[in-house]
């Protein structure tokens, strides 16, 4: 990654170091005695799930993970039109309020927004979650919120197991969680046409003030930990979609949060592409050819319209 941060810096962008996230903004969304545990395993290597993992470093990275989250909110609600992207490890999206599970220790992109919210003065915030996985620990952290929009595309059935279309909140927060299952297969043709006919028409309809991305390549076609068959120009296309919703709705305030992907060069091609999406100029979104989105794509739009057209105007 240190190839991506020279050519972002020859672009005009700033590379910095991010500083641990605090115990106070972890417990905005983890329990504070989860929090205690986790600290307590500095300098041990523990199995606390079949997934999950320290090493005896993992805790302090697991600070600096979240705390790079936080700053990239930090610099991207303090200007216009600024877009930041967060690279770290280990990713957060699985993390429940007191739980870790797949690879994830504390939930970096919650905990960025629950700061946006808490502590930035943003109304709204979205969380766009484009990883292969179901964001489980994100949409039960926020499933009863109606301030904060969970839009999430992923391999259905699959790991967590949780994420499916009928998925759409609780009790205040209905219709505030938009889950759109892809089976495995699905193609850079099937994830424009679920962003254009139902997420990117819903994140409009939502208005943010702020939009997160939790950025997972996982979903390429060469990643090894699932079946899709995604590619980096694919997620160059669907960032520029971001990228222009978020000029419309809330001055370009959008910042990415890295969570999986397990192929190196397919990871390090994807951070490029979306690199080079948010230093260029402003452009339509190019998906790479295709003839037409596949069964995937239409069968997970044509539930989520029936599941969520009392919320919001798709069709």
């Amino acid at each position: 990654m240190d190839g991506v941060a020279a050519r972002w810096r020859a672009k005009g962008g700033e590379v910095v170091a991010p500083r641990e996230a605090t115990h106070e903004q972890l417990a905005r969304v983890h329990d504070i005695h989860y929090i205690q545990r986790i600290s307590e395993l500095r300098d041990r290597a523990v199995a606390l799930d079949p997934d999950t993992y320290t090493s005896p470093e993992s805790y302090d990275i697991a600070l600096l993970a979240a705390g790079a989250a936080i700053d990239a909110v930090e610099r991207t609600m303090a200007a216009s039109h600024t877009y930041t992207l967060a690279m770290m490890r280990p990713p957060g999206h699985h993390a429940e309020h007191a739980r870790a599970m797949g690879f994830c220790l504390f939930n970096n992109v919650a905990v960025a927004a629950a700061h946006a919210r808490q502590a930035l003065g943003a109304q709204r915030v979205a969380i766009v979650d484009y990883d292969v996985h179901h964001g489980n620990g994100t949409q039960h952290t926020f499933e009863r919120d109606a301030s904060v929009l969970y839009v999430s595309t992923h391999q259905y059935p699959y790991y967590p197991g949780t994420g499916a279309v009928e998925e759409t909140g609780v009790g205040p927060g209905e219709g505030f969680t938009v889950n759109l299952p892809l089976e495995s297969g699905g193609t850079d043709a099937d994830f424009e046409h679920v962003f254009d006919r139902v997420a990117l028409p819903i994140l409009r309809q939502f208005s943010p003030d702020l939009i997160l991305v939790s950025a997972g390549f996982d979903a390429h076609q060469r990643d090894p930990l699932a079946t899709m068959r995604a590619t980096e120009a694919g997620f160059a296309a669907l960032t520029m979609a971001l990228r222009t919703v978020a000029d419309e709705c809330c001055r370009g305030r959008m910042a990415l949060v890295t969570e999986g992907g397990y192929d190196l060069k397919a990871l390090d091609a994807s951070i490029e592409a979306v690199v080079q999406t948010l230093a260029g100029p402003a452009a339509s979104p190019a998906w790479p050819p295709a003839a037409a989105p596949s069964a995937r794509g239409r069968v997970s739009a044509d539930a989520a319209v029936r599941a969520l057209g009392k919320h919001w105007k798709v069709k």
